[in-house]
């Protein structure tokens, strides 16, 4: 088995849980280098103790999980088949009895969990994600190889939309050149749904971009990821069409002074709760604590929010390896919002900041 399979089978033997069955995509992929958006349909991997694991996916599937390099047995199933049915037989071939089951109970419904509950109705069901989330909170070589290429990407792209930003252009138009700039390039997939914010719209954390009109005097808030072999990139940059407030240049001024200190605070044996109160504390000492209703940042990888998470409360400590964001934001309706975000990756005494494009203020003339 690969060594990521041999992780969680030792994890069994140490809990004594007799089989673990994994349905988030992002999970599936991870253990079996298979990327699959089953949708509505079931996709899983069961791993025991000792043996063979097995995937699940619909049979028109199998060829591609073959082709992505896996070699175990693999279920497939028609949509007139119950996949479920599959799965208990399998169980019951390689083993007499499963006392206990580890699932992702934060990623199964309710329907299917009532199924496998009633199919292995003497087994416990016990939750797999606290395992899941250490293992992918430090990434490997080759991980974090494909991250720079999905962070170099993202550069381009907040380059291609300050070279499209102009007075009258809508956000949808400047965010429609970005992506198609990114498709020449071979990325298919967005991290999430692209981001371009001008004006008031950049107060909202999560804003929606639209047809709202550019004008001079407006910063633009970029927040946009690119997916390269299933691994995320995430970078938000705020710029300005022509001259800005003085107001708008205080906040952008803090929001900056406050990500380079949290990158600063950022290395190994220190607390995420320490890295996200280095910068909420400089924002609050500037009067605009309230204004900053987010944590500092999250986890990056085959998920665009993965552990660990930066928030004032998590005591948990940053170790060598892990990837995660630093994004503090100011966002003060009817005036500015500001967001400045980098990917960084904990190295043996601090963070190298994989996202490049310029923090320095830009002026789009």
């Amino acid at each position: 088995m690969t060594s990521k399979l041999n992780t969680i089978a030792e994890w069994l033997k140490q809990e004594q849980i007799d089989f673990c069955f994994l349905t988030n995509p992002d999970s599936v992929f991870y253990v079996s280098g298979f990327l699959s958006d089953p949708h509505e349909r079931l996709l899983g991997v069961g791993i025991f103790q000792s043996g063979d694991p097995f995937l699940v996916c619909p049979s028109m599937e199998k060829e591609d999980a073959k082709k992505a390099g896996w070699g175990y047995d693999i279920i497939g199933y028609t949509d007139i088949e119950n996949p479920w049915t599959l799965i208990h037989k399998l169980c019951n071939d390689r083993t007499k009895s499963l006392e206990k089951i580890a699932i992702e109970k934060e990623h199964m419904n309710v329907e299917r969990y009532e199924l496998i509950g009633s199919l292995f109705s003497q087994a416990t069901f016990l939750p797999a994600e606290e395992k899941l989330r250490k293992l992918r909170m430090v990434k490997s070589e080759s991980e974090i190889a494909t991250i720079r290429e999905a962070c170099a990407l993202a550069d381009y792209a907040v380059e291609v939309g300050c070279s499209e930003i102009a007075e009258g252009k809508t956000e949808l138009e400047v965010l429609a050149a970005i992506e198609y700039e990114l498709k020449k390039k071979g990325v298919s997939e967005m991290s999430f749904s692209t981001m371009v914010l001008t004006g008031q719209n950049g107060a909202s954390p999560h804003g929606n971009p639209g047809l709202t009109i550019m004008k001079k005097g407006d910063l633009v808030l970029f927040d946009l990821g690119v997916v390269v072999d299933g691994y995320c990139s995430d970078i938000t940059r705020t710029v300005a069409l022509g001259d800005i407030s003085e107001k708008q240049k205080e906040i952008y001024d803090t929001v900056l002074k406050a990500q380079a200190a949290a990158i600063e605070a950022s290395k190994p044996g220190v607390t995420c709760q320490s890295v996200d109160l280095t910068a909420r504390n400089i924002i609050s000492a500037a009067g605009y604590g309230e204004y900053f209703p987010h944590r500092l940042g999250h986890g990056l990888g085959i998920s665009v929010h993965e552990y660990p998470s930066l928030t004032e409360t998590n005591t948990l400590l940053l170790e060598e390896g892990m990837v995660f964001t630093i994004e503090p934001g100011i966002y003060v309706p009817g005036v500015a919002g500001v967001r400045i975000e980098d990917d960084v990756l904990v190295t043996s005494n601090g963070v190298e900041i994989l996202t490049k494009f310029p923090k320095e203020l830009q002026i789009i003339r």
